[in-house]
């Protein structure tokens, strides 16, 4: 089997392409991602191309499975540039990938695919993906979701599987994380349970979480095995304000929403962070996700729980953690980066 990966380097790309290594019927593997990596894996050779505007095509012939992970979450402040990585760019991956006589196509959707819901039960994947409309990211998750439903059923002799992860953590992505969302004057010193001894009790907030290499398992039984449709995968406990505070050592502050929304707002306007204030509306939003049908059809279990997964995530981010790619370069997520200081944090992508 080969297995071309789009977006091979960044967080989930990373545990993916070392999974896949590992995994006998897998002969060969391309890993595309817009710039090169330095990291070598065995079976495993890179091509540089984009999204937007590369012949993908030529890439995924003679390719059995095509997985999608390619997207961007920075530059915050150019909304168009996001939409034509996020869901032009994934429109031209389908469709090179039906060009090429591709087998299959995996793609990475989201919980920020999904509408509102609630917060005190689990909701299947019938519940419907029409997105939260003030996040951009939920936006563009739920538009894919509309293209491949087109393409699924233009094309019905392709297998298709969208799996929809909750919020995916490992150490490995540390540098990468801070880069995207906390941004270069942040300091790392705070990433430790002892620094954090509050924790926001908002009404609502309560999310899911999953490791990163939990997730690249529920890729590769998807990519190896005969599963279409979607799937939900996330890990326990739910992080409510409780668990946070219990796995943290912290205590609970009440706060309404409201002023949480305030801060992210104000700190996003002023430049001083890259997370506009829509991803605070995500979190109190989305759904809680059933995962049955991934742990019954695929065989799924994770194998780290979601406070783990959380407290490696912020010791990578604290010690400067990455990989030799772009996205996860441990220089990827210092202070001393220039650029983005002068022009404002959010305003660029690399």
């Amino acid at each position: 089997m080969r297995v071309v990966i789009v977006g091979a380097t960044g967080n989930v790309g990373t545990s993916l392409v070392e999974s896949l290594a590992a995994e006998p019927a897998v002969e060969s593997i391309l890993g595309v991602a817009r710039r090169l990596p330095g990291w070598e894996v065995a079976k495993t050779e890179w091509s540089a191309a984009d999204v937007t505007v590369s012949d993908l095509a030529p890439l995924f012939r003679g390719a059995d499975v095509v997985v999608h992970l390619a997207w961007l979450i920075q530059p915050s402040r150019d909304v168009h540039a996001l939409r034509q990585v996020n869901v032009t760019g994934s429109e031209r991956v389908f469709r090179a990938a039906a060009e090429a006589g591709v087998k299959a196509l995996v793609y990475a959707s989201s919980v920020g695919a999904y509408s509102p819901g609630p917060k005190d039960r689990a909701v299947d994947e019938q519940w419907p993906t029409d997105g939260v409309p003030t996040s951009f990211y939920s936006r563009h998750k739920a538009e894919v979701e509309r293209r491949l439903d087109r393409f699924e059923s233009e094309l019905s002799s392709i297998r298709v599987v969208r799996l929809r992860p909750g919020l995916i953590f490992k150490r490995e992505a540390g540098s990468g994380v801070r880069r995207l969302f906390l941004g270069p004057l942040v300091p790392t010193s705070l990433m430790t349970p002892a620094a954090l001894p509050v924790v926001p009790d908002v009404d609502g907030l309560r999310v899911q979480a999953v490791h990163t290499s939990d997730v690249a398992e529920a890729f590769r039984l998807a990519i190896v095995g005969e599963a279409r449709g979607a799937y939900n995968i996330a890990a326990e406990p739910v992080l409510d304000p409780a668990t946070l505070a219990n796995l943290l050592g912290a205590r609970r502050v009440r706060l309404p929403a409201g002023a949480l929304r305030a801060a992210a707002t104000t700190s996003w306007r002023l430049r001083v962070q890259p997370t506009p204030p829509g991803w605070v509306d995500l979190a109190l939003s989305v759904p809680l996700m059933d995962t049955t049908r991934a742990r019954e059809e695929l065989g799924w279990q994770p194998r780290i729980d979601a406070g783990e997964a959380l407290l490696e995530l912020l010791d990578g981010i604290r010690h400067g953690a990455g990989i030799d790619t772009p996205p996860l370069a441990p220089s990827s997520g210092g202070r001393l980066r220039w650029r983005e200081l002068r022009t404002g944090v959010g305003s660029t992508s690399t």
